[in-house]
């Protein structure tokens, strides 16, 4: 399904960046924070939904009056798997699950979800 994105936000947007953080212990997640500051509060009638980010995908939530962030995890577990020279042994592993992109994107490219009147656009 391709979605037709917008060339223009209907506010000014300040900054967008990005925050790497790692877990204190040993076996805990890292991840990445994604910023966005508008230069004045966000009007009434939008509302943001998503950021489409590096394959991934995360809810935006309001951290100040006119900042969100999205946070997208990265785990660092890497699951168990049997290898053995008689393949049957190894039957029990499973697939990787690798999920389709909503969006075709470059690693420094994000998409932002939004509604403008309960009518969802993407910029």
């Amino acid at each position: 399904m391709k979605q037709e994105l917008q060339t223009e936000f209907p506010q000014e947007i300040k900054s967008v960046y990005l925050q790497k953080w790692i877990g204190g212990q040993k076996e805990t997640d890292s991840g990445t924070d994604f910023y966005i500051e508008f230069k004045k509060r966000l009007s009434k009638e939008i509302k943001l939904e998503k950021i489409y980010f590096r394959n991934q995908e995360s809810n935006l939530e309001g951290v100040a009056e006119n900042t969100f962030v999205a946070h997208f995890h990265q785990q660092n577990s890497i699951p168990d798997l049997i290898l053995d020279s008689d393949s049957l042994k190894e039957y029990g592993n499973k697939a990787p699950v690798i999920l389709k992109p909503k969006f075709d994107l470059k690693p420094n490219e994000a998409v932002l979800e939004y509604k403008k009147m309960d009518h969802p656009l993407f910029f």
